[in-house]
């Protein structure tokens, strides 16, 4: 029997998660990641956002794609990579004072919840808008992927209103911060030199994802928003729905999915983890 992996064709994460749209949540996910001080600081002692940053941009990425359509096995050996990182990234962050450690659950589920609520802003904005149901079992399967990366399911909001509340709640408090961390990955979405594979769409993708940050976090970094942007960008993303059927699937779904879909067919050759190895990955690649 084909490997469906944890979720399947059938799930609403597969639905959600192929969609080209899931880059623009991705990367409004990394800016709300860098904005809470502990989560920057282990940023900071891996120097994952100083050295080939464009490359770990794309492949933070990674773990959700292949979480979501690989093969169990895949998925359980990215989760296991993550997590022996994981096990090392902890100290006295130099900006708060605080301590951290990047298998805390408080952290885990920030970076968790800000991924999951982001993914489906995009995917309701420029797919199809989802009802109660899809949107409560789309945040049901994600506990999977929690689970994965030792989030206890416990740990996280019961529901997907809940956890879009979690989330206002976080970042109207204090909690958030500007940090060179903060800065950096700033200035890699905003205006840092674009790969060739990136250049086409990134435009967009970087305006729409401060353009879509809560208004606090907009101040945070410093993002200057008026009606008429909200108006452009509401168009856009409109207009990027109103196109999506049109385009071919290379252009829709990402490499994953596309993969995916061969395995269950019984193709050869559909290792989803060898599309994070390239040396100049493509953001449709993860």
């Amino acid at each position: 029997m084909t490997d469906a992996g944890y979720f399947g064709p059938d799930s609403i994460t597969w639905e959600v998660n192929r969609e080209l749209t899931v880059l623009f949540g991705g990367a409004r996910a990394l800016l709300m990641h860098a904005a809470h001080p502990l989560i920057a600081a282990g940023a900071r002692q891996t120097s994952m956002y100083s050295r080939d940053p464009w490359a770990r941009l794309i492949r933070t990425l990674a773990l959700q794609s292949t979480v979501t359509f690989g093969s169990r096995a895949e998925a359980d050996s990215a989760a296991e990579m993550i997590n022996r990182l994981h096990t090392r990234v902890n100290g006295i962050d130099p900006v708060t004072g605080e301590h951290y450690d990047a298998l805390d659950h408080d952290l885990l589920l920030w970076v968790h919840a800000s991924l999951e609520v982001s993914s489906l802003y995009f995917f309701e904005r420029t797919v199809r808008r989802l009802d109660a149901e899809e949107r409560q079992r789309y945040h049901t399967e994600s506990l999977i992927a929690a689970e994965l990366i030792l989030l206890p399911a416990e740990q996280v909001p019961a529901t997907i209103g809940d956890t879009e509340r979690y989330v206002d709640e976080m970042v109207a408090s204090d909690r958030m911060l500007f940090t060179d961390v903060a800065a950096d990955i700033s200035d890699i979405i905003s205006s840092g030199p674009v790969p060739r594979g990136v250049k086409w769409m990134w435009g967009f993708i970087s305006f729409a994802s401060f353009g879509t940050l809560p208004e606090p976090l907009k101040a945070l970094y410093g993002v200057k928003w008026g009606p008429w942007r909200r108006r452009w960008l509401d168009f856009n993303l409109a207009l990027l729905g109103r196109l999506r059927p049109l385009l071919p699937r290379r252009f829709r779904l990402i490499g994953p999915a596309r993969i995916a879909e061969r395995r269950l067919n019984g193709e050869p050759n559909t290792r989803i983890s060898d599309l994070a190895r390239r040396p100049d990955p493509k953001p449709t690649d993860v």
